[in-house]
């Protein structure tokens, strides 16, 4: 579960890249940081389902060997 919470939080810091990028006027890169905070938040949600279970389901344990 730890790795769903750093891959939210790498998004978050990628915003506030982006935010001061755009503060500061060079929207190029601003543009860039919201893609990989984008791609970081996704990723993240996208985990938290699938740890979740998906849409509505339980938690399904896998046996490792």
């Amino acid at each position: 579960m730890r790795h769903i919470y750093i891959r939210g939080i790498i998004g978050l810091i990628w915003l506030v890249a982006a935010i001061v990028c755009g503060v500061s006027g060079n929207f190029l890169m601003m543009g860039l940081y919201l893609i990989l905070a984008g791609v970081f938040l996704y990723s993240a949600y996208a985990a938290w389902k699938k740890e979740k279970g998906g849409e509505g389901g339980e938690v399904k344990w896998e046996k490792r060997s």
